[in-house]
């Protein structure tokens, strides 16, 4: 008889879903995982940046206002004078003035305008408490005596120094001397004082001139304000300015021509 019947096939296998479904599972967790941290970070850096940038903001801020401040700070205790004040006269070789001819009051050895005879006395004094032998040198000067002092000093330097031309020797005495109507000497607002008569010599030079402005004066040449004045240190000229004057220039490390400046 036939076999009518036909070969018995195996049983297909059933998928198992349940072992695809555990590291599907994991796959899943794992590319949240990532997905999470890289938003963190991403996050992170943001918010860094943001704060770096708000800190230089921050500090770019307070230094304005902290300039803003001292500024302000320096602008309202600036004194309630004019550069036109007579104590103020700027004589230099940019300022040239004619014979100002100012009221005389004899001062030992030396002259100076009346005005401020009695402050420069009262500095000399307290001068020689530090040093004894502090004492004037020279006070005002005419203009026609400053032309023959001047043309002294060209004269000794050109024979110090044959090499030296005329206009030579003129540059090296404007470092120490000023040409006629161009010294504040003539002004008799101007001191010289010093221990010895010889020029950045003294030995207690730096004494004198911090007591200078209780008394009005101001150290008026110093090697800071070379660029200003176009004279280098001369440690025994003082100009008289006025007590207030004096102490805010000192304070602010100002000669009188920034100090004009800062008036105007």
């Amino acid at each position: 008889m036939p076999n009518n019947q036909y070969p018995r096939r195996r049983p297909r296998k059933q998928p198992r879903y349940d072992r695809m479904i555990l590291p599907g599972l994991l796959v899943i967790c794992l590319i949240g995982i990532i997905a999470f941290v890289g938003f963190k970070m991403v996050k992170k850096d943001s918010v860094k940046s943001a704060s770096s940038s708000n800190v230089v903001q921050s500090k770019k801020s307070g230094s304005d206002k902290k300039a803003a401040s001292e500024t302000d700070k320096q602008s309202s205790t600036l004194p309630k004078s004019k550069a036109s004040d007579w104590n103020l006269v700027l004589v230099n070789r940019e300022n040239p003035k004619d014979e100002l001819n100012p009221e005389l009051t004899q001062l030992g050895n030396i002259v100076v305008d009346s005005r401020i005879a009695q402050s420069a006395e009262a500095f000399l004094t307290a001068a020689q408490t530090i040093n004894p032998a502090e004492h004037f040198i020279s006070g005002y000067r005419s203009v026609a005596y400053q032309e023959t002092l001047y043309n002294q000093y060209v004269a000794q330097e050109m024979a110090a120094d044959p090499s030296l031309d005329h206009k030579a020797a003129e540059k090296v005495v404007q470092t120490y001397s000023q040409p006629a109507g161009m010294s504040e000497h003539q002004t008799g607002l101007a001191i010289d004082l010093s221990d010895i008569d010889r020029l950045n010599e003294s030995t207690t030079a730096k004494e004198i001139a911090a007591i200078a402005p209780t008394y009005g004066f101001v150290l008026r040449f110093t090697d800071a304000g070379k660029p200003y004045t176009g004279v280098g240190y001369e440690d025994w000229h003082f100009r008289y300015v006025g007590v207030e004057n004096a102490k805010y220039m000192t304070e602010h490390n100002l000669t009188l021509e920034q100090y004009l400046k800062q008036l105007s």
